[in-house]
């Protein structure tokens, strides 16, 4: 729920991933019963979330946040990183239902002095939505997720491709691919600069449409450290794309390559 995309870690939605963010953690057992245990978990802890300080920022922000990675009953997977499932299909090969996640917004403070109180701060939200993935092999699956902000600022789409890697001795690790889509009056609650804003910062005004917003690449890997405890870490690279790279907020102010990391510890049941 804290990451810019919506990735479901392992349980695949998104992406989002906030922002957001959320991005899958592939977390299962490693083979070794003298200090780790086989099939589903439920991990819990606390970590650190090193983001860019807004989307589209150059700057970066320490956030710390708790981890959940937790499956419930009625096929609910809920994850602190990537957000809420619920699984209404819960098929072989095909899953699918209820989506939410939790997107960042930005304050004053991480505007920073060139741009706080000139360029508007945005609370954090709540998305809700749907989500549809394909299981094409025991490693591989494909996804999307279609959300929308739930007090009516903007949707959101998001598509990716989820590769769980062979295992390295204990590390078990996994590579995602998205690709994010918003609609008009969410790029412009994050990328817009009205006449007044571009006056005040010496920049042309934007009003963006519509379309793709960023492509993104993430690593994700956990190392039990003992049996009941190890270490989950994130990171992802994310690329800005079209009407988003293009504001004058990234180009002038921030940068189009975005990099956010997380490192927890966390307990696993």
């Amino acid at each position: 729920m804290f990451g810019h995309t919506p990735r479901l870690a392992s349980i695949k939605a998104p992406i989002l991933r906030s922002v957001v963010l959320m991005l899958a953690l592939a977390v299962t057992g490693a083979a070794d019963a003298d200090n780790v245990t086989d099939g589903p978990e439920d991990l819990f802890g606390v970590g650190i979330q090193r983001m860019p300080a807004w989307l589209g920022s150059s700057d970066h922000r320490n956030q710390p946040i708790p981890y959940v990675q937790a499956e419930l009953p009625w096929h609910i997977t809920l994850s602190t990183l990537d957000g809420l499932t619920v699984d209404l299909i819960h098929g072989e090969h095909w899953h699918g239902g209820l989506y939410g996640n939790y997107m960042w917004g930005r304050d004053h403070d991480e505007l920073g002095p060139r741009l706080g109180g000139i360029v508007d701060s945005l609370s954090p939200r709540l998305n809700g939505g749907g989500y549809l993935e394909y299981q094409v092999t025991v490693p591989l699956s494909l996804g999307a997720t279609l959300s929308h902000d739930t007090q009516g600022a903007g949707a959101y789409l998001n598509m990716y491709a989820d590769y769980d890697l062979p295992a390295v001795g204990y590390l078990n690790h996994s590579l995602q691919l998205q690709w994010q889509v918003m609609n008009g009056p969410a790029m412009r609650r994050f990328f817009q600069v009205t006449p007044e804003q571009a006056t005040q910062l010496g920049v042309s005004p934007w009003s963006p449409g519509g379309g793709s917003q960023q492509v993104a690449l993430e690593y994700d890997a956990y190392m039990p450290t003992s049996m009941h405890t190890g270490f989950a870490l994130a990171v992802n690279y994310t690329r800005l794309l079209g009407d988003a790279a293009d504001s004058p907020l990234v180009r002038h102010f921030g940068s189009p390559k975005q990099l956010s990391t997380t490192l927890a510890f966390v307990y696993r049941l």
